[in-house]
């Protein structure tokens, strides 16, 4: 790949989902650690957040990949040494073999106002702080709350909250999930993070961004600057990305229909066909980028999670669905765990897809997810130009 200097927008799409994995074919067997760190290095990493009402979402990109799985790979690894929680990309899983490509971060004073202005004002405190989790640990927020009365808003950070997000954010602590309510667990950094991976000597930060842009780049197969810079939250890139390509580690090259120059990784392989069927996290690498989405495969995505109900155009928690290497649909979920019963609360179809075709592939998806979240059927409930099909569909599957 390294001479070509012009893709076709059909290339790059293949190039970035073969990066992302999804030119293999999913385990036919039991699927174990070793198939979670394929993945994982694929991806780079997992984006964490909360919202639960299919699934909490950094399941889903394994599911994607995988299909279905042990519920406790991310876990376990994590508790094994070979995850970490940090901010990268939001809240990510990284593997903790990337840990010294993040110290010069660690090192910084968090990019939020009132984050530098209590460091300085209250370091005293967050040493206090840390001395009680190096007693206690781990521990939760909850159990140093100075907060009298009635908790106030989600953002309403009380002092303890804030030194332990300080103390996470400068690797002094780390943080496991809890698994009954999803909350940080905080304890020092040298009882969570293994010690080899600790004494590796930290990276600078010039050559550990320039390193990390080189890492989005494998995950990406191509991408523009913003898209690489995007994959680690980083800004400024240009220059760096300047002496990578100078340096032979990135390959600039010409995408059909992209304004910007893309940026090859030397290594990356073009797939001949992505033969993929999946639904997406999201906060998946594909999609998390909605601009990136749009270049690769023409699909206008934005999550409707903040918007008031009446305003959403297509729900609540929406997946969109790969099929082959086009995002042909998207769809709606909610797990009623009470009844057991996956809902599809809508679905829709791209223009010009096959209606029949995209809902019969979508319900052996659906079908095999209800039963990896141990649910006992799927229910299409919704509107949506492709629900009438899907019902078709679900109920002929079944």
């Amino acid at each position: 790949m390294v001479g070509r200097t012009q893709l076709s927008n059909a290339q790059a799409r293949r190039l970035a989902l073969g990066a992302q994995g999804f030119a293999d074919p999913r385990p036919t067997g039991r699927v174990d650690r070793r198939h979670l760190r394929r993945a994982v290095d694929r991806m780079g990493l997992i984006q964490i957040d909360s919202v639960n009402v299919l699934v909490r979402s950094q399941e889903l990109p394994l599911f994607a990949r995988l299909g279905p799985h042990p519920r406790s790979l991310i876990h376990d690894a994590t508790a094994a040494g070979e995850l970490f929680e940090y901010w990268v990309h939001e809240a990510s899983h990284v593997p903790t073999a990337h840990h010294h490509l993040y110290r010069w971060s660690m090192d910084s004073p968090r990019r939020w106002g009132g984050f530098r202005t209590f460091v300085k004002e209250r370091a005293d405190f967050i040493e206090e702080v840390y001395e009680i989790v190096r007693e206690r640990g781990p521990i939760v927020a909850g159990d140093l709350s100075q907060r009298e009365g009635k908790k106030g808003p989600w953002w309403d950070y009380d002092d303890a909250k804030v030194a332990l997000e300080i103390l996470f954010d400068h690797g002094r602590v780390a943080a496991v999930r809890r698994p009954n309510d999803f909350a940080r667990l905080y304890d020092i950094a040298e009882r969570v993070i293994p010690a080899e991976v600790l004494a590796r000597p930290a990276v600078p930060e010039r050559e550990a961004r320039k390193e990390l842009l080189v890492l989005a780049a494998r995950s990406h197969g191509v991408g523009t600057i913003a898209d690489l810079a995007d994959y680690h939250r980083h800004k400024h890139c240009k220059p760096l990305v300047a002496e990578l390509v100078e340096e032979g580690r990135l390959v600039e090259v010409e995408v059909e229909g992209w304004k910007q120059p893309g940026y090859l990784h030397p290594d990356a392989k073009l797939p001949r066909r992505i033969e993929a069927r999946a639904l997406l996290s999201p906060f998946d690498p594909v999609v998390w980028y909605r601009d990136r989405a749009e270049r690769l495969f023409g699909f206008h995505y934005r999550i409707e999670i903040y918007v008031p109900a009446p305003k959403r155009q297509f729900g609540y928690y929406v997946l969109p669905f790969l099929l082959g290497d086009e995002l042909v649909g998207r769809v709606d979920l909610k797990a009623d765990r009470a009844n057991r019963t996956l809902l599809v609360q809508s679905a829709w179809g791209e223009a010009g897809i096959p209606e029949r075709d995209v809902a019969d592939e979508l319900a052996v998806e659906l079908r095999s997810m209800a039963a990896w979240l141990e649910l006992d059927r799927v229910e299409v409930v919704g509107r949506g130009d492709l629900a009438p099909a899907l019902v078709e569909a679900v109920a002929g599957s079944g």
